[in-house]
């Protein structure tokens, strides 16, 4: 019954990773779906500007597509990291479980368990550089004269409020 309880116990320090690292690639994911589905916006929009010929228009969503793909690649590394360190501490706990019975399986989960948590802060900290590199997108567009005017072309109601 002993070994039961130390059984348990060595799982439940990997398993707090595993509850934090989840919450972190579920945020990490909606961020990710959102910054694809706005690059698919801007896809479909340059396709249809450059058809129509309006040559301007389609640069200017050709520069946010630009720099939404740098962010994109930013939030997929982040996301891989955060999974390799959910797999790698998933396997600490089924190696600390082996390790109350093979000595090396309990070295092997020790090596897997630091992995993981390198993985989770290289995670972390690709994640903070898009974070930060989002608000610098926005001043991009922001200083984008070209796609401000998209914009305003896109929603007239918009311009018709700005006169007001």
């Amino acid at each position: 019954m002993n070994e039961v309880f130390r059984l348990f116990g060595a799982f439940v320090a990997p398993a707090i990773f595993i509850s934090a690292t989840s919450l972190l690639i579920l945020s990490i994911n909606v961020r990710l779906m959102g910054i694809v589905s706005r690059l698919r916006h801007f896809v479909h929009a340059r396709h249809d500007a450059a058809r129509a010929n309006r040559l301007q228009e389609a640069e200017a969503f050709a520069r946010q597509i630009s720099s939404i793909e740098k962010r994109a690649s930013i939030v997929r590394r982040s996301f891989l990291l955060a999974l390799i360190s959910l797999a790698l501490t998933i396997a600490s706990c089924l190696l600390l479980g082996l390790g109350l019975y093979l000595a090396d399986a309990a070295f092997a989960a020790a090596i897997a368990l630091v992995l993981a948590l390198i993985c989770l802060l290289l995670a972390t900290l690709y994640y903070i550089r898009e974070v930060t590199a989002a608000l610098s997108s926005v001043r991009e567009e922001a200083r984008d004269l070209g796609f401000m005017d998209l914009g305003l072309q896109a929603h007239p109601e918009a311009a018709h409020r700005d006169t007001l």
